[in-house]
């Protein structure tokens, strides 16, 4: 099985329960980080702002609120029931309103060229087959002078940390994964799929290689998870 079509899979598995298992796995921290990442990428009133692999649309819903409903967010995911999670919070939600949900492929995005002022993706890139051209596309879409912005899962550099979260994540992620979303499986890839994401330092030559200037990386919670920034020149 392909890596698309497994990714399908699992995310269609767990998307009921995909934002309360990442809230007690995280132990709420996600929830912080996306708001830093929100603040990170800075969307103004009347912005479109692309969220790229945006599923349940947390990011999407927070960019909005930053905008104040003065412009409008792309929630893109090839995920059609994550997509539907993230359209039932969005219609709870007053910021619903500003919200577009698109069903597509992160690696060939169905917009115009220098069509959106930001985009953001918050742990999505790990689950591209093609990494840079995930990247090349968000570069692509973007118009000169936009943002873009990443936050993804990586290894924390301290040894004695990284003992601690791999016991972690091998022990209790898959476990918790099962009883709240009703799948180990999906939450075994998981955990594999971080420690075989390049670290912060080659994901900002990936991200570079793909056109962006000015990029920057910040480790997050001992570098559980890094928030990456790049501008469109």
């Amino acid at each position: 099985m392909g890596k698309s079509r497994m990714v399908q899979r699992h995310f269609s598995a767990i998307a009921a329960r995909y934002d309360l298992a990442n809230d007690i796995l995280s132990f709420g921290l996600q929830r912080q980080w996306k708001r830093l990442a929100v603040r990170l990428l800075d969307p103004q009133p009347g912005d479109a702002v692309l969220d790229v692999c945006g599923g349940t649309a947390d990011l999407a819903i927070l960019s909005a609120a930053a905008m104040g409903l003065r412009g409008q967010v792309l929630v893109y995911d090839f995920n059609r029931e994550m997509l539907e999670t993230g359209l039932g919070k969005a219609s709870r939600d007053s910021s619903g309103s500003s919200l577009t949900f698109i069903q597509g492929d992160a690696e060939a995005i169905s917009l115009k060229d220098n069509s959106v002022n930001a985009a953001i993706v918050g742990f999505g890139v790990r689950n591209l087959t093609h990494l840079a051209q995930g990247f090349q596309e968000m570069h692509r879409v973007l118009k000169p002078g936009g943002r873009m912005v990443c936050l993804e899962f990586s290894q924390p550099p301290a040894k004695w940390f990284r003992l601690l979260y791999d016991l972690y994540s091998h022990a209790a992620i898959p476990l918790v994964g099962r009883i709240l979303a009703g799948s180990w499986e999906a939450y075994t890839y998981l955990t594999g799929s971080i420690r075989q994401f390049p670290g912060p330092v080659e994901l900002s030559a990936v991200i570079e290689n793909s056109g962006f200037t000015e990029v920057t990386y910040r480790p997050l919670t001992g570098g559980i998870a890094v928030l990456h920034r790049g501008v469109k020149p």
